[in-house]
């Protein structure tokens, strides 16, 4: 089928059928490119990959289904973990204060 306009019924529909096919494609296509949250969580998987394989290469396999399952407990629990690392924080800064008085 050229650009021109379709001659019949039946060419008009294929045309019609092609394009919503296409258009889908297009809309999915940026869908997946727009949906940060995923690419970011897919992202965090695949290094977390890496981290667990490199600790299961330092170590041992036993080692890094434990390194995973901690990284997957602060994914799913990341604002008591924050606040434990903040509390942590505080608590040596003073420290070193008093330390240095």
């Amino acid at each position: 089928m050229s650009g021109d306009f379709p001659k019949n019924a039946e060419e008009a529909r294929l045309d019609r059928d092609t394009t919503r096919e296409e258009l889908t494609e297009t809309l999915n296509a940026l869908g997946q490119k727009l949906d940060v949250k995923t690419r970011v969580n897919e992202n965090v998987d695949e290094k977390l990959d890496q981290a667990t394989a490199k600790v299961a290469d330092l170590t041992n396999p036993t080692t890094a289904v434990k390194f995973r399952q901690g990284a997957d407990t602060v994914r799913a629990n990341p604002v008591p973990v924050f606040a434990g690392v903040l509390g942590l924080v505080i608590v040596i800064r003073l420290v070193m204060r008093r330390r240095n008085s």
